[in-house]
């Protein structure tokens, strides 16, 4: 998607919305100064989104070196760095409303997965204040880590039907069922979802979660076709890796809670907007709905 194209995405977006959301914000009875800036919402919302789909690694060069300087024709009255990054807290619920348009349709094959979001690195620990009250150490199947956990679900076409984030700490299991509330079908998961008072209530409620046994456990009938839905969890493993490496969800220069869940959002964004995702092959597709 072209710049241009997710402008205008953006705007008609915003121009449904603004009104209606400054209308419900909460008034403390105080007289508050609302200060104008040069921008408009849809123009810092397109910018805080292209980052993601651009080969930018930091959003300071991305802005001073690319928007600054090589975007003055779409962009003509940019504000300065230190303004912008200001202005970003106050796009964290746009943002979301903004998510919440873009996920796909349950379609009867669901993949859930963790991923690990780290905030700094491990020797940092210790000194590290911006997160200190917010992330907890976790461990993944390689390495321990500070930071927190991104819950993600997505359909067999590549579409994230929902997420959640919590700290490092947390069992995967525990945000299942608000995740899977409004599934149907077959869910997908790896070892870490293993649970028989899980699976007995998300079966009740019409879902069915399976996944590969572990060594200790006995071995159970399957049939062939979960067998070959289970191998297909590679899926949202590659959407894991592009949201990693092409969105860039995760690094450690974050100075602020707010600016963390930003960036999340905006690549989560970026990916919906991706005109090819990962999916699974169309021959289990089409055996799927007949």
């Amino acid at each position: 998607m072209s710049i241009l194209e997710l402008f205008c995405d953006v705007d008609d977006f915003v121009q449904e919305y603004w009104e209606a959301w400054e209308q419900t914000l909460l008034q403390n009875g105080k007289q508050q100064r609302h200060r104008e800036h040069e921008m408009y919402p849809s123009e810092i919302m397109t910018m805080l989104i292209h980052f993601h789909q651009s080969c930018y690694r930091t959003f300071k060069h991305y802005y001073t070196q690319y928007v600054s300087q090589h975007l003055r024709a779409e962009f003509p009255r940019p504000l300065s760095y230190p303004r912008f990054v200001a202005l970003m807290d106050d796009y964290l619920v746009p943002l979301t409303a903004y998510l919440q348009t873009k996920f796909g349709k349950c379609t009867g094959v669901s993949f859930i997965d963790s991923t690990a979001l780290a905030v700094c690195k491990n020797p940092r620990i210790p000194q590290h204040r911006v997160f200190a009250d917010l992330a907890k150490r976790g461990k993944t199947s390689t390495c321990w880590f500070f930071g927190c956990k991104l819950h993600l679900v997505v359909n067999d076409q590549g579409e994230i039907l929902a997420f959640c984030l919590t700290p490092g700490n947390v069992d995967d299991r525990r945000p299942v069922p608000k995740l899977a509330a409004s599934l149907l079908g077959k869910l997908i998961g790896d070892k870490g979802y293993i649970s028989q008072p899980l699976f007995e209530d998300l079966y009740a409620k019409g879902l069915h979660l399976f996944t590969r046994i572990r060594k200790n456990m006995g071995n159970r009938l399957m049939p062939l076709l979960d067998k070959i839905l289970v191998r297909k969890r590679a899926v949202i493993e590659s959407i894991n890796d592009q949201l990693k490496n092409i969105s860039q969800i995760e690094h450690s220069r974050h100075r602020k809670p707010t600016h963390f869940l930003v960036n999340l959002l905006c690549g989560l964004i970026a990916y919906c907007l991706q005109p090819t995702k990962p999916t699974m092959s169309r021959e289990i597709t089409v055996d799927l709905a007949a």
